[in-house]
């Protein structure tokens, strides 16, 4: 049994003249939240619908725990949330949610468990037998994930989960996504909320242009230590032998930035200032978070398309 539960390989998709996905390669491995990032145009959605079979790749191959992504028994192993849903509003949840199971072919018996389980799941056991209509946007945020694992699956691709939901909602939806990690299931996350993301997320891949810029588990990820420094006039004998020997990610006048290998590089940074009689007035080591990872990685790669163009 592979350990991988999505792969893309070489995954394009060309609209005419415009190319929404070029050459995409990801790996997810089984049992984790995997957290896909990228900002508005990036070949998000047009992967996500590659996945589930509702795009046609012009080239490459996408991979459901080894078979290929349209393949029918592999897409029985598959729950999914759209972005933008519209459900039967004059339905019950009860009867939303039976439909849903017949339609992922459960029997009867199987589907009165699955229904009552996803409900107790999502928060609605109560509201089982309210109309959709009535439902607040966190509570068909939450019908909506109980659609998409009525059926038990083994990989469940939530695409914006928590978009237009309060901090209690979004708080409610990390939890169902933790719930279901838990008990072995393979999460892929599609979201613009990078806190979200960083709280729930085992791995993740940053993405633009179709292209995956960054990806690995976020503890490498974000694993990159800085140190701030803010300092009197800094030499030009200070600042060269700082870049030789950390990476400066910023300097503006006294304010520098340094990338370091772990916090007891403060010290060093600190006697080389001092050793060039600049004055240190503040030096604080900091952890970089996802929302600044994310910007630095697009940006950089925004300017190296500018300078090939």
């Amino acid at each position: 049994m592979t350990d991988v539960a999505v792969e893309t390989r070489n995954l394009r998709k060309v609209y005419g003249r415009k190319v929404a996905l070029a050459d995409l390669n990801l790996t997810v491995r089984r049992g984790q939240v995997f957290g896909f990032l990228g900002p508005n145009g990036a070949g998000k959605s047009t992967a996500v619908k590659s996945l589930v079979g509702l795009v046609r790749p012009t080239s490459g191959q996408a991979f459901l725990f080894g078979r290929p992504a349209g393949n029918p028994e592999v897409r029985r192993r598959l729950g999914f949330l759209p972005e933008l849903f519209r459900f039967q509003e004059w339905m019950r949840a009860d009867e939303f949610l039976d439909l849903h199971g017949r339609l992922a072919g459960l029997d009867a018996p199987a589907r009165a468990r699955r229904i009552d389980a996803t409900l107790e799941l999502v928060g609605l056991r109560e509201q089982r037998r309210e109309v959709l209509r009535t439902f607040s946007k966190g509570m068909l945020q939450r019908i909506g994930i109980a659609q998409a694992v009525i059926a038990d699956p083994d990989l469940v691709i939530l695409d914006e989960p928590t978009s237009a939901l309060d901090p209690i909602g979004r708080r409610d939806v990390r939890d169902i996504i933790r719930h279901l990690k838990s008990v072995g299931k393979t999460v892929f996350l599609n979201s613009q909320l990078l806190s979200e993301v960083e709280m729930v997320c085992d791995e993740a891949a940053i993405v633009n242009h179709g292209r995956v810029l960054a990806e690995g588990a976020l503890r490498d990820l974000l694993g990159r230590r800085e140190l701030d420094l803010r300092i009197g006039a800094p030499s030009n004998g200070l600042m060269d032998e700082l870049s030789s020997r950390w990476k400066v990610l910023s300097a503006r006048g006294g304010m520098i930035t340094l990338e370091i290998a772990s916090d007891d590089e403060a010290a060093d940074v600190a006697d080389v200032v001092t050793r060039h009689g600049v004055r240190l007035y503040h030096l604080t080591p900091q952890r970089a978070s996802l929302e600044e990872l994310f910007v630095r990685v697009v940006s950089e790669a925004e300017r190296g398309r500018s300078e090939l163009t």
